[in-house]
């Protein structure tokens, strides 16, 4: 199964593993940015199957990036995960009411990561 995934995340070198990390896996594409507010406005013109959002980023958190995500019509049902490295007791609850499909904690399984990402896609 095939997909395609957004991916937001200000640390470049994460951005460049989980790429790499789903390349070697090959059904999965990735589009990525580096800000919630990049996200924002691309959003319009794309159509991914799964959002993946790290929760701590400068200027627009991930939280705020998912309900500015979620204004799109046609992004409103799409999943969405969170990925962090402050996975603190209680954190996955919060994320979890706000209405995502799960959450990654870093640092994470990169041979794994591809398998872990389908499964929230059905």
């Amino acid at each position: 199964m095939g997909g395609t995934i957004i991916y937001v995340d200000d640390d470049e070198d994460l951005r460049d593993l989980v790429r790499m990390a789903l390349a070697m896996e090959g059904s999965l594409e990735m589009v990525a940015f580096a800000s919630g507010a990049e996200a924002l406005a691309e959003a319009p013109g794309l159509r991914p199957d799964l959002i993946l959002l790290d929760v701590m980023m400068p200027g627009m958190d991930g939280p705020a990036t998912m309900r500015g995500l979620r204004d799109h019509a046609h992004l409103a049902d799409v999943p969405v995960v969170f990925i962090t490295a402050n996975a603190r007791p209680g954190e996955a609850e919060r994320l979890l009411a706000l209405g995502a499909a799960g959450l990654i904690a870093k640092p994470f399984d990169a041979v794994r990561l591809a398998a872990t990402l389908r499964g929230y896609l059905g």
